[in-house]
C-alpha cells in the first residue's frame, strides 16, 4: 500500500500540519512519497522521496498547474491514496485531482478504522464509515485529527515540472483583518461552548474569565448561533491559540476546536459528560453542570 502525501508551504516555509500527513500514513501502515510546491529551504524532515516543484516558477497558488504537477507525481508513484490536508489548498486542489483520476474522494478524514476511514457528519455529532472503491482514492485529512510525525533522514529529491502556466496569477497573501480581541496573545482563555445552554448564560462565563484575568473565547456553535462574534472563535476556522491556561466550559471537543487549542499549556474542561472528547486532551476534567460549577469557582476565586 502506498500514499502520495501532498505537503504545503507558504512564503518559503513548510506548513506544520504537513507532518500530520506522515502521522496518518503511519496509522494506515502505508509506504509514502511526498509532493511539494516550494523550495529546498521548505523541505520536510523526511527520508523518503519528495517530488519538488519550484514555487518561484509554479507559484504557491495555481490550482490548474498544481493539479497537473500532482498528476505527474501520481503517474510516477502509482499510489493507492493521494492525501491532502483539509485546508484551503486541499479544498481547492483535491476535487480537481479526483476528477482527473476518476477516483473516489473522501473529505475530512478523522480516523483510520478497519475497512476504511471515518469522517464527521451531523454537525460533528456522528461519523460516517467510508471505504472508497477503485484503484486509487483521494483523501483530505481534518487538521488536528492525526498526530504530526517527523521522519528521519534526508529527503530524496525528484524535481517535477508540467507543461503550461495555468489560469491563475498569484498576487501574494493579504492577512485577514482581525476584529475584537487577539486571542493568540492571551495567556488565559475561558471559552464557552453550546453546553452553557443559552446566550443569557454567557455573562457567567465572562465573569470567570475576568476572575482569571483572561479573555473570553468560544466554540464554533456559539459563534454560529450569534451568541458571540467570529473574532472570539477558537479552532481551525477561527483563531489558533496557545495560552498558559485554557478553560473549556460546556465544549464537547470537536476536532476542529481541539486543533485550535492543542498547544495550550494547561487545559481545564468543565462538562457534564465524562465521555466528551475534550476530556482526552484536558489536564483536569470537571464532570459537573457548567452553570452550577462556574459560579461557585468564580466566587471562590474572588476570595
Amino acid at each position: 500500500m502506498k500514499a502520495l502525501l501532498i505537503g504545503e508551504s507558504r512564503e518559503g516555509k513548510l506548513l506544520e500540519h504537513s507532518y500530520e500527513l506522515l502521522g496518518f500514513a503511519s496509522r494506515l501502515g502505508a509506504g509514502t512519497a511526498m509532493f511539494l510546491v516550494g523550495s529546498e529551504a521548505a523541505l520536510p524532515s523526511y527520508g523518503g522521496t519528495v517530488y519538488l516543484a519550484d514555487a518561484a516558477k509554479c507559484g504557491e497558488y495555481n490550482p490548474d498547474l498544481h493539479k497537473r504537477l500532482v498528476l505527474a507525481a501520481v503517474e510516477r508513484e502509482k499510489p493507492d491514496y493521494v492525501v491532502f490536508m483539509h485546508s484551503s489548498y486541499g479544498w481547492d486542489l483535491a476535487p480537481r485531482v479526483a476528477v482527473a483520476l476518476k477516483a473516489a474522494q473522501v473529505t475530512e478524514v478523522v480516523a483510520v478504522v478497519e475497512g476504511g476511514f471515518e469522517r464527521p457528519c451531523c454537525s460533528q455529532k456522528m461519523r460516517h464509515k467510508v471505504n472508497p472503491a477503485g484503484a486509487v482514492a483521494v483523501l483530505t485529512l481534518q487538521v488536528g485529527a492525526f498526530p504530526g510525525e517527523m521522519g528521519a533522514g534526508t529527503p530524496q529529491l525528484q524535481p517535477i515540472d508540467a507543461e503550461g502556466d495555468g489560469r491563475v496569477v498569484f498576487q501574494g497573501y493579504e492577512p485577514a483583518v482581525r476584529k475584537g480581541v487577539d486571542l493568540t496573545k492571551a495567556e488565559v482563555i475561558v471559552s464557552a461552548g453550546r453546553g452553557i445552554g443559552k446566550k443569557e448564560n454567557l455573562p457567567v462565563i465572562a465573569e470567570l474569565a475576568r476572575a482569571l484575568r483572561g479573555e473570553l473565547g468560544a466554540s464554533r456553535p456559539v459563534v454560529d448561533s450569534g451568541w458571540l462574534d467570529a473574532g472570539s472563535q477558537v479552532g481551525t476556522t477561527g483563531q489558533t491559540v496557545s495560552p498558559k491556561l485554557y478553560v473549556a466550559c460546556g465544549i464537547s471537543g470537536a476536532i476542529q476546536h481541539l486543533a485550535g487549542m492543542k498547544k495550550s499549556g494547561f487545559v481545564v474542561a468543565i462538562n457534564k459528560d465524562k465521555e466528551a472528547p475534550i476530556g482526552e486532551v484536558a489536564d483536569v476534567l470537571v464532570v459537573a453542570d457548567v452553570m452550577q460549577f462556574v459560579p461557585a469557582l468564580t466566587a471562590k476565586l474572588a476570595k
